[in-house]
């Protein structure tokens, strides 16, 4: 009977799980830890020469816990081992990022008879290999956080040797947004690229030679060869024949076949795929308990995906996530921010899951739309909310045939600023209504002109004042009526003209003065004699009226043409 055992080491248990997770502002070894501890995958270790900044923002997307470590250490440089004890049974895996992180397996001679020795490890077979690859890196990324940053990182190859050095990778985008990614990543994708420029297999009976060791080649033909290599990859298989029931021959073999590079090189693994969304997901806008607005000073507001099972939603629950706006300029432009519980459209650049930005927003069965629909469709409607309360302001345009209107709604203020000119023009009934006060202040000239009749109605006091001179001019008949007292005051001359007469009259009484002379009838004439003169009677002394002026109450004293 004939078995198959097949072993996996413990990291093979992260790629039986798929998740679709954000990491927050978290450093691979963080991240790693958290995935690795979740699986099972307890014994292991960071092996680390190099700084891995934090990332701000980290989406594991549709992949298996495996894959999205592998991608993200391929990205920051970083291979892996398993690392066995010499003493004992215990193996652990390795996360390195530098050559100098491999165990030392000290010197192997070369010894292509296999026949003599077999019990001494050596390598019995050593080719050389070297291959064209592409001689430099070019990457670049961009940030809205200084829109002119250049973000482009140049990293040349080493070891050409002799090769041409125009095959250059240009990257964009990066998958980098500051400098210290930036050039990491460049110099990782270069060396990545070379790691097989110059490699050697081999055939050797040294179990002690697998991923994650180093050993030098001694007694090689060829003296270039004579040095330290890294292996890369190990396969190993053995043979005994004389466990098999009735098999005789040779006994225990053991081979192992090897892919090495120099050691004077740290090998890289290739970037992996990075997976893409598909299309637009809408979001839920988040923020802190009893908030109703949370944004930064970028007017990002943080969102929960629908798929995001790990974080709250808060405040914390993803990056902040840049809004689209109908327009933005510098200082100028379009904004609306969303609120917390509203729903929006997140769009992702370039597919990215780790760049999402809000392109839309949209309604639901929760939060429905201004008015009323079906029956309000003719209308459109730009309507805010008070903030923390049930007022709102709202510009609304009807289109029904026959129904056309404008209807604009202040909630509480409203202000009109006009630089320059301003016209209007009704081409029908205009009507005003004032519940309290209304101010009128013109810098210059004021002009009204009224075509047809005008009533003017004062249900308690009326005062003017006029500090220049007054004129009034009726092409008809001009008449007033006093229930109370008629008192005119004048500093100056009297002068009353007319072309006609002139009459005054007190019941009976009556003096007429008209071109033929002067008629007077009264029961009793006295002069200089009798009778006494009345007070001239004043509702509003023009002291009176100069002092509300310079008061403000009723006057202003002075307008400016401009504002300041």
């Amino acid at each position: 009977m004939r078995y198959h055992l097949r072993i996996e080491p413990p990291l093979w248990r992260c790629g039986l799980r798929q998740n679709f997770r954000i990491f927050q502002q978290q450093d691979i070894r963080t991240i790693s830890a958290t995935l690795l501890n979740e699986n099972g995958v307890t014994e292991w270790t960071p092996l680390f020469y190099e700084d891995h900044p934090a990332r701000e923002f980290c989406v594991q997307y549709g992949e298996s816990d495996l894959a999205f470590l592998a991608r993200l250490w391929a990205e920051e440089g970083i291979f892996f081992f398993e690392r066995f004890a010499a003493d004992s049974p215990e193996q652990k895996l390795t996360l390195c990022d530098d050559v100098a992180g491999l165990s030392q397996a000290g010197e192997l001679p070369f010894n292509p008879d296999t026949s003599a020795g077999a019990e001494t490890e050596c390598v019995s077979m050593f080719r050389y290999e070297a291959y064209v690859r592409p001689s430099s890196v070019q990457s670049q990324d961009y940030t809205f956080k200084v829109p002119d940053w250049p973000g482009m990182y140049e990293q040349q190859g080493e070891n050409l040797n002799g090769q041409l050095e125009q095959y250059e990778i240009f990257d964009y985008p990066g998958r980098f947004k500051d400098e210290q990614h930036g050039k990491d990543f460049t110099l990782y994708q270069m060396e990545s690229l070379r790691s097989d420029a110059e490699k050697a297999t081999g055939q050797s009976n040294s179990p002690k030679l697998w991923p994650g060791t180093r050993f030098t080649l001694t007694g090689h033909p060829q003296k270039m060869l004579n040095r330290e290599w890294q292996v890369v990859q190990s396969i190993l298989s053995g043979d005994q024949p004389q466990a098999l029931h009735g098999s005789q021959g040779r006994g225990t073999t053991l081979g192992n076949q090897l892919e090495v590079i120099p050691a004077d090189r740290t090998w890289r693994p290739r970037l992996q795929s990075k997976p893409k969304v598909d299309g637009p997901q809408s979001a839920i806008v988040t923020g802190p308990a009893g908030e109703e607005i949370f944004c930064d000073e970028h007017g990002r507001v943080r969102v929960q995906f629908h798929w995001d099972r790990y974080n709250p939603a808060t405040e914390a629950s993803s990056c902040w996530v840049r809004v689209s706006q109908a327009w933005a300029g510098p200082g100028f432009g379009n904004l609306a921010i969303p609120r917390i519980g509203q729903e929006v459209i997140v769009d992702f650049l370039n597919g990215d899951p780790d760049q999402p930005i809000i392109m839309g927003r949209t309604y639901h069965e929760d939060n429905r739309s201004p008015g009323s629909l079906p029956g309000t469709k003719t209308q459109m409607t730009i309507r805010s909310k008070t903030y923390k309360g049930s007022g709102f302001n709202e510009l609304r345009f009807e289109d029904a045939t026959d129904k056309e209107e404008i209807y604009l709604h202040a909630q509480k203020n409203m202000q009109v600023v006009v630089l320059n000119s301003k016209d209007k023009r009704v081409n029908y009934d205009r009507t005003v209504s004032i519940g309290h006060d209304e101010s009128l202040v013109v810098a210059n000239d004021r002009k009204v002109t009224v075509e047809g009749k005008q009533d003017h109605k004062t249900t308690k006091d009326h005062v003017s004042l006029t500090e220049g001179n007054q004129g009034l001019e009726v092409k008809g008949d001009l008449a007033q009526k006093i229930s109370g007292a008629l008192g005119i005051s004048v500093q100056g001359d009297i002068v009353l003209q007319s072309d006609s007469k002139i009459s005054l009259r007190v019941g009976g009484s009556f003096v007429v003065i008209h071109s033929g002379g002067v008629d007077i009838k009264g029961a009793k004439i006295n002069l200089n004699g009798g009778g006494s003169p009345g007070d001239v009677i004043l509702p509003m002394r023009p002291v009176i009226l100069k002092a509300a002026a310079g008061s403000g109450t009723m006057f202003v004293a002075h307008c400016p043409k401009e504002d300041k």
